[in-house]
């Protein structure tokens, strides 16, 4: 591959008929049209009002009133003097002076940047109204001229007040200009103004995409290199190595998306690139191996060279529909649409991937943009839980304490024997919505969210400030939290910074990870994912709309969006208690949450409980003193009174339960209370923002601006989450518990001997295999211990989102489960010991096995098999599983890997198991009345299960067996110290009374 120049040659590009040339920068006059009478009308009379207020206030205060200052030095009788009329003329005259210098001072800079036009007027410090006048005058005035289009900047912001942060393109000042103000400014538009306006939004269209727009005259390109070795190019490594800055390989993405390769296949993700395709580059780039058109075609193989040529003819279109374009105008219409609807949402103009937004946040910006980099298919997963990672988090956070919970109740409640320790396996779309939960959620994002929401409502109170309304949340790829406010609330607490406007609170990433755990309120707890915008997530406020929601669609699509809303609601990270009422849907979604989910049956309950329940809220807020349930949220009452009541209600309603829906909802943002309405036609009375789903997955909101890929839970997907709930619920009957069977038996004879055995419980070691070389071992123990730990099959998204959870490309995962095929081998009879099953799911040989397999076979053989006929098999097989236990799973593991491990319930498996096997063999050696014995398996239990109660319970009896008082009431001492301040549990008071009734006045003898 031939290298670039070191400079840039002046031949020109192709020109040929085929393949488009350099973007034409000629100067095109807009149309012109002619000027009317009115025109010259308004002009004279701006003319007139100038002169009278620049010439003739002056000039009649001079001659009418004089000098109104005192001629002489003050003096101290003039404060004993009488206050006179002429005095308070004089006053009064000292202020009409300042008010006239200050509105000529505003009419001089208008008539600057008029002139000039070049870039906004300059503020005139406390010069609101009269900055305006002035610039309305002197624009009036300049109607007629040709400088008025130079003033469009200018007349663009006309009223919206904005304090930097303006966008430099014309053209998306111009949609943002408000009703006829427009139409104004294309009358009075000459070919000199518009040939400048044109140039400029080229400028900053170029700058807006942060140099993506190269002029194809120094169009540069990179061929994507076969893998050397172990080694697999990615876009993350080209823009590393050719742009400085790994994060921006979005840029090379939106510069290639969708043209097709020379092998006839298109990039529509940013992870999955082939050698040989070809990228073009940003005109920035540098470095080797980049081929810079037409000046080093000649240097390349003639392929080559026809690839590039071909390549390079397919990118004209991308110009049309660049996203930040896209954004600026989407920004526009939402910033027209503010004088429509007080209550509006925009988007952030720091959104993430411009390169402003990538500055604030760099560690971040490397977490999330390799994840983006893998959305698009979901390679047989279920797509919707992939692209939703906050609400797949909920989930996954909420299904790990489901299945806890019922480990525990399992442990403590069984009567008659032990229900065994493993949960169900999910099988078919359980498992793929299992593993996309998986895959798509991102815990790191939520805990921030919760830690900076509740780090700025401790931050407030601790200044004695109470929480602004917030409309929407946006977060973006790069980490940043943009909060939307409904009106202005001044400067936001550090480590916040003002956004674009005083309506925006901006928090960086960086600063969000500094923030720690506060014990406050969740101060928004209603915030609620819909959809994506330019990567930016939004997050709606629903407890802060002033009224209603509306949801127009088909009754299919809007199905969709309610599952989601309500399921994030119901599970989110963010918020603490809440009450979600369902209505004409999601009966069968109440166990992802029963204590947050109620369903009713029709809008006529829907109606009597909101009516009960608003006049119950006003009542409260009034007695405590609070216009809002957000100033009680700071106050004592913060946990308990003032929950969200959000009501999701699908099925429409009359136009009678419609209007009262409407009444509840006038005063429902003050009080906590939110609805979302479902509706066939769109109209809907007390609507305040008025949303449409369409058939294609768009959420649209004209009125605010916004067109978002919609986040969805379509039906067959709600079905198999909720499985998944069901399955895991502790409550259920006797034909649903968990069988008692370990999922996977491995044979403990002599006979049976692995031919990979590894020891997880404790230091992680291998056996039976060579020890691969430094840089692969560490990524290759931890990819087995993950197939150890599912016997049932990995899936390889899977398994390289555990292993980079910043994301990776294709290839390098498949280079891996290679490497890994490899490392492990084959049996004698050449059946290879990891392979795929008929799902695609990675599953390893049962040959090869773990001690925690081994653990759980011994202890099932030991009560459930040949040990439940036999006392001395029995005891042989419980002491041979005792041994195996050396201390928690994978300990010593490397700091900062195995994080999956949060997402799994192994934690809570382990050490239970441990326990009934400690109890199981303690209960052995007791028949025989061997209490030491019994005490030393108790012992080795307590070293990894020290929290489990029935094992301290089991102590104090076997130690109470011995006849040993003195040791006995040591033991209570001890057990009395590790409770602290909490205390004993009553069942362990309850058990040192029955034991040892003098224990309380021991222990404080000890004390």
């Amino acid at each position: 591959m031939a290298r670039r120049t070191t400079s840039n040659s002046s031949g020109s590009s192709p020109g040929s008929a085929g393949s488009p040339g350099p973007r034409n920068r000629t100067p095109r006059p807009l149309p012109r049209r002619r000027r009317s009478v009115g025109d010259f009308v308004k002009a004279f009379l701006a003319l007139v009002a100038l002169l009278l207020l620049l010439i003739g206030v002056p000039g009649a205060l001079a001659v009418q009133i004089g000098w109104p200052l005192p001629s002489g030095a003050p003096k101290m009788e003039w404060l004993q003097q009488e206050i006179t009329v002429d005095t308070f003329i004089n006053v009064l005259t000292v202020v009409v002076w300042l008010a006239w210098a200050q509105f000529t001072a505003c009419v001089l800079v208008e008539m600057k940047a008029a002139l000039s036009g070049v870039g906004l007027p300059n503020r005139v410090p406390g010069a609101g109204p009269s900055q305006l006048l002035a610039r309305q005058l002197v624009a009036a005035l300049l109607l007629v001229g040709a400088a008025a289009a130079s003033f469009t900047p200018g007349l663009s912001q006309l009223g919206q007040q904005l304090e930097g942060n303006q966008r430099p393109a014309v053209a998306a000042a111009a949609q943002q200009t408000p009703g006829g103000l427009l139409a104004q400014q294309q009358a009075r538009t000459a070919a000199s103004a518009a040939a400048l306006a044109e140039q400029a939004a080229d400028a900053a269209a170029h700058a807006e995409g942060g140099g993506v727009h190269a002029s194809e005259d120094a169009t540069k390109f990179y061929r994507i290199q076969p893998p050397e070795g172990r080694h697999h190019d990615s876009l993350w490594e080209v823009a590393e190595r050719h742009l400085g800055d790994g994060r921006r390989y979005k840029e090379i993405y939106q510069l290639n998306k969708d043209r097709a390769q020379p092998d006839g296949s298109k990039l529509s993700e940013a992870s999955l690139i082939r050698p040989g395709w070809i990228m073009e580059m940003p005109g920035d780039a540098r470095g080797g191996e980049l081929v810079e058109m037409p000046d080093e075609a000649p240097k390349v193989s003639p392929d080559v060279q026809r690839q590039i040529s071909d390549y390079a003819r397919t990118g004209g279109a991308q110009e049309q529909g660049r996203p930040g374009q896209q954004g600026a105008g989407q920004q526009g219409a939402g910033s027209g649409a503010r004088d429509r609807d007080t209550a509006h949402i925009s988007l952030p103009e720091q959104r993430p991937g411009s390169g402003q937004g990538q500055q604030q946040g760099q560690q971040g910006g490397q977490e999330h943009a390799a994840p983006a980099a893998g959305e698009g298919s979901g390679f047989g997963l279920p797509q919707a839980l992939l692209g939703a990672p906050l609400l797949a988090a909920g989930l996954l956070g909420a299904l790990g304490r489901r299945r806890r919970q019922a480990l525990w109740q399992s442990a403590l409640g069984a009567v008659g024997g032990r229900r065994g320790m493993e949960p169900p396996t999910p099988t078919g779309a359980a498992a793929d919505a299992q593993d996309a939960l998986l895959v798509g959620a991102d815990p790191e994002g939520v805990r921030l969210l919760d830690r900076s929401l509740r780090g700025l409502a401790a931050s407030l109170a601790g200044e004695s400030r109470p929480l602004p309304t917030v409309y929407a949340a946006w977060m973006g790829g790069n980490g940043d939290l943009h909060l939307q406010l409904a009106q202005p609330a001044g400067r936001p607490p550090a480590p916040w910074q003002l956004g674009q406007d005083q309506t925006f609170w901006m928090l960086a990433r960086a600063d969000a990870e500094r923030y720690e755990d506060v014990d406050t309120a969740a101060p928004y707890p209603g915030l609620v994912s819909l959809g994506t915008m330019d990567d930016s997530r939004l997050l709606l406020n629903l407890e802060s709309v002033p009224g209603i929601v509306s949801l127009s669609g088909r009754e299919q699509d809007r199905a969709g969006v309610f599952a989601s809303v309500a399921a994030e609601l119901a599970t989110n990270g963010w918020s603490d208690r809440m009450t979600i009422t369902l209505v004409g849907f999601g009966e069968d979604l109440t166990p992802l949450a029963p204590n947050r989910l109620r369903h009713l049956d029709d809008i006529e309950a829907l109606v009597e409980t909101m009516q009960a329940e608003t006049r119950q809220r006003r009542g409260a807020l009034g007695a405590a003193g609070h216009d809002s349930v957000l100033t009680g949220r700071t106050g004592p009452a913060q946990h308990t009174r003032w929950a969200p009541h959000l009501v999701l209600l699908a099925a429409e309603p009359s136009a009678e339960d419609a209007v009262k829906l409407a009444e509840l909802a006038a005063d429902a943002s003050r009080l906590g209370i939110g609805y979302l309405v479902g509706t066939q036609s769109g109209d809907l009375p007390g609507a305040a923002w008025e949303m449409e789903i369409t058939s294609e997955g768009k959420l649209l909101a004209p009125l605010l601006g916004l067109e978002l890929d919609a986040q969805l839970l379509p039906v067959s997907q709600q079905r198999a989450v909720v499985e998944l709930f069901t399955d895991a619920d502790p409550e259920r009957d006797d034909d649903g518990r968990p069988a008692t069977t370990p999922p996977f038996l491995v044979d403990i004879s002599e006979q049976g001997r692995p031919a990979v055995y590894a020891r997880l419980v404790g230091p992680y070691e291998i056996i039976g295999l060579d020890t691969p070389d430094g840089e692969r071992s560490p990524l290759l123990h931890e990819a087995l211990a993950l197939m150890l730990l599912h016997r049932e099959g990995v899936h390889p998204r899977v398994l390289s989102s555990a292993l980079w959870p910043r994301g990776v490309t294709d290839d390098v995962r498949d280079a891996l489960v290679e490497r890994l095929r490899a490392w492990l081998g084959a049996d004698p009879d050449g059946t290879p010991r990891l392979a795929a099953d008929a799902t695609g799911r990675l599953k390893l040989a049962k040959s090869v096995v773990s001690d925690l397999d081994v653990l759980r076979s011994l202890y099932h053989e030991a009560t459930q098999g040949r040990g439940a006929g036999s006392r001395a098999v029995r005891g042989r097989l419980l002491t041979d599983a005792l041994v195996l236990v050396r201390g928690p799973l994978l300990a010593e593991r490397p700091e900062g890997r195995y994080g999956w491990l949060t997402h799994e319930i192994i934690d809570a498996q382990l050490p239970l198991l441990v326990a009934d096997i400690g109890l199981a063999l303690s209960a052995f050696h007791l028949e025989k009345d061997r209490a030491e014995k019994a005490i030393e398996a108790l012992d080795a239990a307590l070293g990894s299960a020290p929290a489990d109660e029935r094992l301290w319970h089991e102590l104090l009896r076997a130690t109470h067996a011995t006849g040993d008082s003195d040791r006995l009431k040591r033991l209570a001492a001890d057990l009395v110290a590790r409770s602290g301040a909490r205390g004993l549990p009553p069942r362990t008071e309850a058990l040192l009374d029955e034991l040892l009734p003098t224990w309380r006045g021991g222990v404080a003898a000890a004390g």
